[in-house]
């Protein structure tokens, strides 16, 4: 998704040239559609026969947006020139580690821009892309009516569980968001999905629900998660009036499609240069810790064993009707 960007510059500057990319055999989806693109190889079982394949097409440049042993070792063996993007690894641990922070005030997007200013590209105003195929665009005649004039989604999964809000944060968070609700994640974040919409089921008596009603209380919730695939999930992001994120891949999905997002941030920070790009949008993070950032990628558990970046994180914020 952050390479995004460097992809249709290149395309779009250097109209002559041939652009492949190179992935993980798991990411290939989200390129097959992109248009700006010439050819995708993907990374499966061996590293050889990606290298075998790569040779084969003759490249006259590497850009190598990745910078890790493996990226490297491709490079030597196509031997021919290339830009590298400089992680900034010493900084990030220094940040981790210390709480010095010497990073640059960039995002990441731009500075992998800076590996193809030799190419004299410049940076557009576009943002990112995302292109979702026409079968898993969802309809919203497909969901329950109460969806079809607006919703929030609210993206509950996340990689590492020190980036994810828990259960009873969820909950707090629906109800603060008062209105229809879809619930995005995969099949592991069904459960908590599940849970989160009884919560929200109104199987009172009448009178009850009518007490609601005068109170304001519209949130309805929808579990999604486990339901569709990544790019219908994201045709669900496209179609939402509001995101609200974990620090996420579905996050820079919706800055792609120029949503206004709500970004919850736990064990990672914004200054890491991954807050949403070029979209409106607002940070949720808990900057009274000083135990933030524990890490630039996540923990399975909260090292210090409180969670009080999310735990005590506060939701200020309104939507309108």
């Amino acid at each position: 998704m952050l390479c995004t960007p460097v992809i249709r510059t290149l395309r779009s500057q250097l109209p002559d040239a041939e652009i492949h990319f190179a992935t993980k055999d798991s990411y290939r989806g989200l390129l097959d559609e992109n248009p700006y693109l010439t050819k995708v190889h993907s990374l499966q079982e061996s590293l050889s026969q990606l290298i075998k394949e790569l040779k084969s097409e003759n490249f006259d440049l590497v850009i190598d947006l990745h910078n890790n042993l493996r990226t490297r070792w491709i490079k030597t063996r196509l031997g021919v020139k290339s830009y590298t993007l400089d992680k900034l690894n010493i900084k990030k641990w220094l940040l981790t580690t210390f709480k010095i922070n010497l990073l640059p005030n960039r995002h990441i997007v731009d500075r992998y821009m800076d590996c193809v200013e030799p190419l004299g590209i410049k940076m557009d105003s576009l943002g990112l892309d995302y292109f979702i195929p026409h079968k898993d665009e969802v309809e919203l005649e497909w969901l329950p009516k109460e969806y079809q004039h607006g919703y929030a989604a609210v993206v509950i999964g996340a990689k590492f569980a020190t980036k994810r809000l828990p259960k009873e944060r969820i909950i707090e968070l629906c109800d603060r968001i008062n209105k229809p609700i879809i619930l995005i994640g995969g099949p592991e974040e069904k459960p908590i999905g599940e849970e989160v919409e009884l919560f929200f089921q109104r199987n009172e008596p009448e009178d009850f629900s009518e007490g609601l009603h005068a109170l304001g209380k519209k949130a309805i919730v929808f579990n999604a998660c486990g339901k569709f695939n990544f790019h219908q999930s994201a045709s669900l992001v496209k179609q939402s009036r509001w995101v609200f994120t974990h620090d996420t891949g579905l996050m820079h999905v919706a800055a792609a499609f120029k949503k206004e997002i709500y970004s919850i941030w736990g064990s990672t920070i914004p200054e890491f240069g991954m807050y949403p790009y070029r979209t409106k949008f607002v940070i949720f993070e808990n900057k009274n810790l000083k135990c933030r950032p524990c890490s630039k990628l996540g923990h399975k558990t909260c090292p210090a064993g409180h969670f009080k970046c999310m735990r005590e994180l506060h939701f200020d914020f309104y939507l309108p009707d």
